[in-house]
Order: structure tokens, then C-alpha cells, then sequence
């Protein structure tokens, strides 16, 4: 699985098992210890840092415009997959999140 920012676009590319891809990406975050509790202002801080309004990152993420609000509003948190794919977004962003940031 490759994610590229392209302008204000974030591509998603799928090569080979999408399964073996999450796995691997599991293991590296597990090994760095480099993870991310996304709650309302880190959503909202990389939705920002890739410059995408909340209908665009829904689109690319296919996730519903209502999804990412409740997301930064904390009327839900991401959770399974949605989880994993905010993180390589992050990653291959280079999105750095500080406790704290809104």
C-alpha cells in the first residue's frame, strides 16, 4: 500500500495483499512506539496539515463529510481501520502531532 500527497490530494494505491500491507505497518508503528491517540484536534490538525476541507478528506478516505465532523467534534473517535489509515496518512504525510494541539 502506497499513500502519496499530491497538492492538496492524498492517493491511495494498493499493490499486492492490502492485509499483509496493515500488518506490516501494525508491526512498524508497534516497534517505533510512534503512535497517535486521534481524538478531535489531531483529525483536525492533519486534515489541516494535508490542507483538505472535511468533504475532501471523506472522499479520499471513504468515509461520509458527517464522519470526519463527528470525528473533530468528538462526538465519536475513529476506530479499526480508519485508525490504521489516519496513521500511514500521518506517516506519509509527515504529520506531527503535539499533546495539546487544536
Amino acid at each position: 500500500m502506497r499513500i502519496v500527497l499530491i497538492g492538496r490530494s492524498v492517493v491511495v494505491s494498493l499493490h499486492g495483499n492490502v492485509y499483509d500491507s496493515l500488518v506490516k505497518y501494525k508491526r512498524q508503528r508497534g516497534k517505533s512506539g510512534n503512535t497517535v491517540a486521534w481524538d478531535a484536534g489531531s483529525v483536525r490538525s492533519l486534515r489541516e496539515h494535508i490542507g483538505l476541507t472535511q468533504q475532501e478528506m471523506a472522499e479520499r478516505l471513504g468515509v461520509r463529510q458527517q464522519t470526519i465532523s463527528e470525528w473533530e467534534t468528538e462526538a465519536y473517535k475513529p476506530r479499526g481501520a480508519s485508525v490504521t489509515l489516519l496513521g500511514m496518512v500521518a506517516k506519509e504525510t509527515k504529520f506531527t502531532y503535539k499533546a495539546g494541539q487544536s
